[in-house]
Formats: C-alpha cells, structure tokens, sequence
C-alpha cells in the first residue's frame, strides 16, 4: 500500500521535528503494513519556508535510516504544493515538485475555502501537462458547505485526495460524513493519511479503509489504493462518472 500524502521529513514544516519522530513513524508505517511513502512537505505555504536543498538533505537522511534498518518500506519525494498564481511556473522551473517525479501535483487550497483564480490556475496545470490532486478536499470549508463544488473543479480536470483520519472520524463526524459523500459521489481519487505525528495526527491510514469496508465501500478502496500505485507508475488514474449532491443532502451533513 502507499501512502500519498505524508509530512514525514523532520525539521521542514509541521510535520516531524526530529529524526526520530521521522523514525518512529516509518516503523508505525511498517506496522500499518504501508509499502511506500511520498513524503510531501508543504511548499509555498504561508506559515512555512520552502528549501528544496533541505528537502534533499533530509530526504537523503531518511532513506539511509531505511536502509540501516532493513525496513521493508521505500520513499519517494513530493510536495503539498499551495495554490498560487505563480505554481505552475515553479513547478516547471523544478522549484516545487510533483509526486514522486510523476505528472500529478498535490495542490493545497486555503482551508477557509476556494479562491477565485482556483480554476485558472487548474487549467493552466492541465495545459502544461500537470494533473492537480486537491489535497484533503473534505477538510475545505467551501466543500464543506457545498460538496458540489469540489465536482465542478473536477470537470475542469483536478482529481482529488481523501485524509484517512477524515474517513475513520478523526477530525469529527462532520468532516466524515463529508468524505463518504464525496467518496459516494465518485469525487475522491486518491488515499492519503497527512501523518505529521504519532499522537496528534497519526496515520490512521488501515482506520480509514476499515470504515470504508465496514460501510461497504469494498470497490472504492480497492480503487483508491490502485491509483495510489498508478500515480508512482505515472499512468492515469482510473475515475468514475462524477456525481452530482443533491442539495437537500448538503444539510444532512451536518
């Protein structure tokens, strides 16, 4: 299984601090039975500074703890890449990076909700051959309040990342039940767990798709751990005819 969607490296954002929490968090990825990682520190976040050169050095770092330890998981480089206007020039410049080398860029939206250059800037990543994966969309308060909205940024060519602990209710029962209804509506592509720690916010990845099974979901996480790998093999990734939410549905959320 890989994880998408992981602030592993220490010292770069508010994820691990240490090398040992990033240890202790690969042994638990182990545990979770996790083969790959692509650790994703924030990039261009307003809150944190983007090193790339640091980037490498702990990336390096990690993946000699790896080796030492014989541990049977391997790590790949990428970045939760913040939506701005200037994105998709960094990206080509290689100032920020895609997921594990591939097509597909982790974009982070504001979590208050969706700017309105959000669109623009989807299709000008499209156009130069990128595939954005909006990260945590049941976590966006404007998807939130409407989940269509998420499909209407689909339609223009994004996919889309559930958070693991949103869907074994981690972050409350709101949030939750916002992720089943995208996972319901064929919005949700891709599986991550967003670990930054053990105690705050663990993976809880094999929490998530324990949910997913007990409800039913048995096709769904079957998919979403098949374009989990697609993404490392760079190949498209496999996506159901959106649906649309009926807005009576918007309320029940809550």
């Amino acid at each position: 299984m890989i994880d998408t969607h992981a602030h592993i490296l220490p010292s770069l954002d508010d994820g691990a601090q240490t090398m040992e929490q990033t240890q202790k968090l690969l042994e638990k990825a182990v545990e979770e039975q996790i083969s790959g990682i692509i650790a994703t520190p924030h990039a261009y976040h307003p809150n944190f500074t983007t090193d790339l050169e640091k980037l490498n050095r702990q990336f390096e770092a990690t993946e000699k703890y790896i080796a030492q330890a014989n541990l049977p998981i391997k790590l790949y480089k990428g970045q939760e890449c913040r939506l701005s206007e200037k994105l998709p020039e960094r990206l080509d410049a290689g100032e920020a990076l895609t997921l594990a080398g591939s097509q597909y860029v982790l974009l982070e939206l504001p979590s208050s909700g969706i700017p309105g250059y959000t669109v623009p800037i989807i299709q000008q990543l499209i156009t130069r051959g990128y595939v954005p994966i909006i990260a945590h969309a049941e976590r966006n308060q404007g998807i939130i309040e409407k989940p269509d909205r998420l499909r209407k940024l689909l339609l223009h060519g994004a996919v889309a990342q559930v958070t693991a602990g949103s869907v074994a209710g981690s972050f409350g029962k709101a949030i939750q039940k916002t992720a089943l209804t995208l996972i319901d509506a064929n919005l949700i592509h891709v599986y991550g767990s967003d670990v930054h720690s053990l105690d705050k916010r663990p993976f809880h990845y094999n929490a998530g798709l324990d949910y997913l099974e007990k409800k039913k979901r048995h096709e769904m996480v079957d998919i979403l751990l098949e374009n989990n790998e697609r993404i490392l093999l760079k190949e498209n990734l496999y996506v159901l005819e959106p649906q649309d939410i009926p807005s009576s549905k918007w309320w029940k959320i809550f």
